[in-house]
């Protein structure tokens, strides 16, 4: 097999992934899937962010990245238990891997697991709503 063989089986390949990337986001979005930006490993340098799609699951907010061979969830925020300890806008370096006029939140899983969350306005008020309409008797705190 000659370079050229080589370099145009490495293309197809590269190019089925990408379609398959692509397919893969929109079968996402189509079924109610939010732009979300998620980073589970704080830096103050700006890195660790990965975008990808949300979904709500009654008491659970599944999050999906865009590039990544999983089938399932990438992630899981179970409500219970979730705080929100500070809202902020988005420093220069992370601008680029988020949504266009995201908010970050920082929170805090049920286990004390630090995790920032970006999405724009539109979901954000989705996000916050979902936190708030906890079933009757259980307390939610958290910080907006």
């Amino acid at each position: 097999m000659g370079i050229a063989e080589l370099v145009g089986v490495v293309l197809f390949v590269v190019a089925i992934l990408l379609a398959y990337f692509v397919w893969r986001r929109l079968r996402l979005l189509r079924a109610g899937g939010v732009h979300v930006a998620l980073r589970t490993r704080l830096d103050e340098s700006g890195r660790g962010w990965h975008l990808g799609v949300g979904h709500y699951r009654g008491d659970e907010f599944v999050w999906f990245r865009v590039l990544s061979l999983r089938t399932g969830p990438d992630k899981t925020i179970s409500r219970d238990g979730f705080e929100i300890d500070e809202r902020r806008e988005p420093t220069a370096p992370e601008a680029y891997a988020m949504p266009s006029g995201a908010k970050v939140l920082a929170c805090r899983g049920a286990k004390g697991e630090p995790v920032e969350i970006a999405m724009g306005p539109d979901a954000l008020t989705g996000f916050l709503s979902w936190l708030e309409s906890a079933p009757p008797g259980r307390s939610i705190p958290w910080a907006s």
